[in-house]
Formats: C-alpha cells, structure tokens, sequence
C-alpha cells in the first residue's frame, strides 16, 4: 500500500494506492495538542465511491503504518506527526492536478512544466490549463494551438507561454519567438582600392564597402554585369545602383536610371542623391503625370527627363515610353523593389516596363535590388542576371508574437513604442516604431489615441505632409508613424522597431513576402543595436468575412512561412495592356513585340486576335497599327475588358459622374469575386 499525502490550505488529502488503482481518498485535519500535532475529523471514503463517512482517528494511524508514505512538498505539522508515531516517509514531486483526479503522476524532467511561481505540473495538465485560458478569446486557430503546445514543450512554463495571450510590456522575452542574428562583420575593400573616378570617391561620402557591395563588385558590378542583388533592407543596395551609375555616367558610358515603386521613396532618394552628386551630375526625378494640378507639384524638382541621374517611379517611365518617347543613352538602368513583380495589380507593368528597356537599351547595365524573393536563382535565369546573394541580417532581429484582443491593441502599442522610444543604442539614437495597419482611417485612430509624437503617414497625405513627417522621424522627434501595409515597400524611416497592428492590407491577408519586407524594416546598422518586430494577432480576428483563416493562424503561417518563385501569369486583362505598350515601343513590328514579351517573367495571353477583332489593333502583314483606343490603352494603363466596359458605359450615360461610379463598382465586384 501507498500513502500519498496533499497538503491543502484547510485539510490534507490522502490518496491511498494499491497496484496503481485508489484504494481510499482520506480528509483529515491536524491540530497541535499538549502531545504534539494529532489527526482530527478524519473522513474517509473507498474505491470508486463520492460520499465520505467520519472514521476513528486510529484507524488513519492504521493505515499510514502499513503503507509507504509519501508527501508531495514538505509540510512541518504533518511531518511532527509523522515523526512522533515513528513511521518514515518521502517527498515526492507529483502533480497537484493528476492528484486532484485521484491520478498519481510523478513530474520527472520529461514532463515538467512549471506553473505560477513555485508549482510544477506535468505537461498534459499544463496543456489542459493552457487551453482553458484561452477558452475566454474565443476559436483559436489550429495553428496558434500547435504554436502554444511547442512553446511550452520548448519553455516547460505555462505563465510565459500564457503571456503571448496576456502580454506584460514589462516582460518582452516571455513573447519571444525567435531571434534571426545578425553576421559579424567582414573585412572589405576600402573605396580607393576600387577603378572608381575620383570626383564620385569623394562626392559618394563612402570609405568602405558593406558586404554585399564587396560581393557585387566581385560579381562584375564595374564591368557591366547585370546583377540580381537579394540583401536584407539597410544592408546598402541602394550604394551598389550608385558605384555602377556615376562611374558609367563619368565614364561617359550613358545615364542612370534609379527606379523605386513609390512616390515618397522616389523624393527621398531625389533629395539624398542631390545631396551628394549635384557636383558632378544633373539630377531630375520623374513620376508620372499628375492629372491634379496642385501647388506643391509645380516647383518641387527637376524634371528634365534629360538629366544624368534620374529617379523615378515606375509609372513614371513607363509613362514617357508609352507615349513613344524614347530615353536615349542610358548606361545604368537600376530597378528597387523587384519583388513587386509579384504584385498583383502593378507587376504585369513592372515586368512589361523591364522588357521594353531592355529592348530600347541594350546595352544598358540592368541591376535589380530586392530585401525579399522566393527561390532567386530562379528569377535571376529569368531575369539574364547573376545573382549576389546575401543572407545575413546586418543587425540582430528579435520577433515577437502576442496574442491581443483588438481593443487593447492600440494600449499595446502604446505601451512598446514608449519603452522603446526610452531606449538609447550604442550610436545615440532613441529608438524609434514604424506601426503597420491595414487602412488610412486606422492610421488616424491609432496616431490620435496615441498622441504627441506619433504622425499617421500614408498616400493620402500631401507630398509636402509625408515629407515633413519623413524629415521629423529621421531627426528623432517622431516615436513613431502609423501607416499602411499599402505603403510598405515605399517607407524608409530609420527604425528599430515594427509593430503589425493587423496582418492585412485591405481586407486581404498579407503575403509571406510583404511580411518579409516589412519585417525587414527594423534594424538599421548606422542607428541601432537591435531590430524588433512586434505582431500583435488577434484571436478570431478576421477582416474578410470570407476568410476562412484568423489572424493568430496567419500569423503563425508568416513567422514559419516561405517565399514562393516569381512566377505570375497575367489576365487577358493585363496581357492587353502589356501588349499596347509593347507595340508602342516596337513600332508596330510585330516581330519586335513578340522578343518583349518573350523576354518578361511572368507569362502573358495571346491577345493579338482579340485586340484586333473589337478593333484596337489593325495588323498588315509583320506591322501592327494601334487604333486611337488601343493608344489610350498603351497610354493610359488599362487592358481590354476595362475599355470596352468604358465604351459601354460612355454610350449609355451621359454624366460623367454616373460613369465614374458605375466604373469602380464593376470593378470591385471583380475584384470581389
């Protein structure tokens, strides 16, 4: 017989065991008396039975005699009593909660799991109470189960798993879920051993080569190779564009092109590059044509599209050669943001606007510059690039995972970005949070619950509104900006901190890519000792009522996720509109077209037959002929379904209004579906 001994606050309950099965459950009391601590109300019931009946204190004297008795914790009064009838005993680790079943589990480094502040459970009973926490949140998603269960196998402590579900800002590393660590640093080229024009070593404000700038100069950066360049946001890719562009233009081997995605990021790199090669070049920025004319578009920049340098949007280019102008002598054409052939709305005229440069320069040197793409040496045998890989992060990155219900996300967030705007690196900077969300109108909730320091920034900001809020972060007198997952591959703030305040853009979870390129941007070598990205998921929480997944299971599915191969296949919608603008910059010759084409990523429709069949093309013999609508397709970036819908409506209504809003609500119950 066994005697298992649980103290509890009013009694102690005694489990006695025979060959593994409940013989008794004993209540007693013990009280001090002149002749020490004695049993008393001494309650016993047998076997299988829930009704206790009183029993002579004698008889528990009896039993504990014949058995083996053990205590799960050291307990003085019972152990006085012990010792005064002279019967031996052990302490034994047990689970309180098996026991609580009449289940007698001994915890052994197998199964261990701490719980509270002293206790230790087994791992199915602490399983058990894990699951009953999370009872009051509501469906929790298989993943963020499976993602609990390993935490707790790998932590062996229910109240730090517990705390990615109730986080403690004062308590970060219970809601770790890893760390990707930064590569120490390599000895590289200094500037002046490279075949450089001295007037760009001096302008270029450089002394030694990062990296992956040492790795794409052994690559055949100054010789004229096209490179495909994979590095981790601040980890100089932009620098790389800039050693193979003013030395072609010095050289007086043509131009450079610089093209970024976004608007906001094509004035910053405009203002930087003035900033150092104004000297020694003419530089102009070009982003498309407004069709709003406001104050602040008039006076801002150059905008020769002549100059030396030129930054530009894609849309901006692509603008000047759709209309049949050509860009002549360029010896550098550098695209940022490659991965944005991925999008699904802007890669198809990414990947057409590649095309045809290739084909109108030929013998321009071509560089791609990417944070974030899914199997690139795929896409650098595509692209007729060698690729420059590098993997390592230039500044340690922690992540971490909270489970936060919606309401107390703005509190949250609070919360972090104060602790970490206190916080000072080795380089002097405080550091500072870029918030990600998924709507302008949230950007605003958040920025106004938050208060001083925090500026919402987005597209629907003045050009003069982002540029401001841009020069104030980068002086250290913002603590954070709250923007859009929209605006994300176009956001460059030195910061040490992201904060996903939703998973989504839109109604739209976010792509493992776009969470990579976000991620990315915590951590800045010159700035900061440490990145941290924060994911704050909502259990439940969904921003499509057809999505069948919740944002603690996306969140789970990005942390462990994998970029996929760039390889898109467009819509006869966007295949159209592809093939109008390569028929502009082929001059008709169908032939010409063709080799454009051939030459993209991702894979287009043959279109030529219904192009021509609702008139937009006429074809005679190898000459293709836009008719006027097919040039306002090349012209003004729509494909066929899209026009002919226009037409539709054009003829039947007469306010152009009516037509307008008739128009996007087509369109986006296409997208819907």
């Amino acid at each position: 017989m066994r005697a298992i001994v649980q103290p509890t606050k009013r009694y102690y309950r005694i489990l006695f065991y025979s060959e593994r099965s409940v013989r008794a459950v004993v209540l007693v009391e013990i009280e001090k008396t002149p002749q020490g601590y004695r049993p008393m109300h001494y309650r016993i019931r047998y076997g299988t039975s829930n009704r206790y009946k009183n029993a002579p204190s004698k008889e528990l004297i009896n039993h504990l005699r014949r058995s083996h008795v053990s205590l799960v914790s050291h307990d003085k009064p019972f152990e006085s009593f012990l010792a005064d009838l002279q019967i031996r005993y052990t302490i034994i680790s047990l689970c309180r909660f098996c026991l609580m079943d009449d289940v007698l589990t001994e915890i052994s480094d197998e199964n261990r799991v701490r719980f509270g502040e002293k206790e230790e459970i087994c791992l199915s009973c602490a399983e058990k109470e894990l699951r009953r926490e999370l009872a009051h949140m509501g469906r929790v998603g298989r993943h963020a189960l499976r993602h609990l269960d390993d935490l707790l196998l790998q932590y062996r402590d229910v109240d730090r798993v517990l705390a990615m579900i109730e986080p403690d800002s004062w308590s970060m590393e219970k809601t770790l879920y890893d760390r990707l660590e930064a590569h120490p640093v390599l000895d590289t080229m200094h500037i002046d051993e490279l075949p450089l024009p001295r007037p760009f070593v001096e302008a270029s404000q450089v002394t030694s080569l990062m990296p992956v700038q040492q790795l794409a100069v052994e690559a055949g950066l100054l010789y004229g190779k096209d490179l495909l360049i994979v590095s981790a946001t601040a980890s100089g890719k932009t620098f790389i564009g800039e050693l193979a562009g003013l030395k072609n233009i010095l050289e007086k081997r043509g131009r450079l092109i610089f093209l970024v995605s976004l608007v906001a990021l094509a004035y910053q790199k405009y203002e930087r590059f003035s900033a150092k090669y104004k000297d020694i070049a003419s530089i102009s920025i070009i982003t498309g044509r407004s069709r709003i004319h406001v104050k602040e578009n008039k006076h801002i920049a150059n905008r020769d599209k002549g100059a030396d340098i030129i930054i530009a949007t894609y849309e901006g280019i692509d603008t000047i050669l759709r209309h049949g102008d050509n860009l002549s002598s360029l010896g550098t054409v550098v695209i940022d943001e490659v991965q944005m052939l991925e999008d699904s709305d802007r890669g198809h005229r990414l990947d057409g606007l590649i095309s045809r440069l290739k084909y109108s320069s030929p013998k321009a040197q071509f560089l791609y510059l990417s944070a974030t793409i899914g199997l690139p040496n795929h896409l650098a045998k595509k692209l007729q690039a060698k690729l420059v890989r590098y993997d390592e992060r230039p500044v340690s990155l922690d992540r971490y995972l909270m489970f936060v219900e919606r309401k107390e996300k703005i509190k949250t967030e609070k919360e972090l970005i104060a602790k970490e705007y206190k916080t000072i690196s080795s380089k002097g900077f405080h550091g500072q949070t870029i918030v990600f969300t998924n709507a302008r109108i949230r950007c605003h909730q958040i920025a106004e619950k938050l208060g001083d320091g925090i500026a919402p920034y987005h597209a629907g900001l003045s050009q003069e509104e982002r540029r401001t809020i841009e020069n104030q972060f980068e002086k250290g007198e913002l603590k954070a900006v709250i923007t859009t997952a929209a605006l994300a591959a176009g956001v460059d703030f030195p910061a040490s901190q992201v904060i996903f305040d939703s998973l989504a853009m839109g109604i739209s979870w976010l792509s493992v890519q776009e969470f990579y390129q976000m991620s990315g941007r915590a951590g800045r070598p010159d700035y900061h000792d440490l990145g941290k990205v924060v994911i704050l998921a909502e259990v439940g929480g969904s921003y499509d009522r057809d999505s069948r997944l919740t944002e603690e299971e996306v969140a789970m599915l990005l942390l462990k996720g994998e970029m996929e191969e760039v390889a898109p296949v467009y819509s006869i919608e966007q295949s159209s509109e592809v093939y109008a603008a390569n028929a502009v910059v082929a001059k008709g010759d169908q032939r010409v077209i063709h080799i454009i084409e051939e030459s993209m990523v991702g894979e287009v429709q043959p279109v030529e037959d219904l192009l021509r069949l609702e008139g937009f093309v006429c074809i005679n013999g190898n000459k293709v002929e836009l008719s006027e609508m097919g040039r306002v397709m090349a012209e003004h970036f729509i494909g066929v379904e899209r026009l002919l819908e226009i037409t539709r409506l054009v003829n039947e209504k007469d306010d152009a209004l009516d037509i307008v809003a008739e128009l996007e609500c087509t369109m986006d119950e296409k997208e819907r579906k």
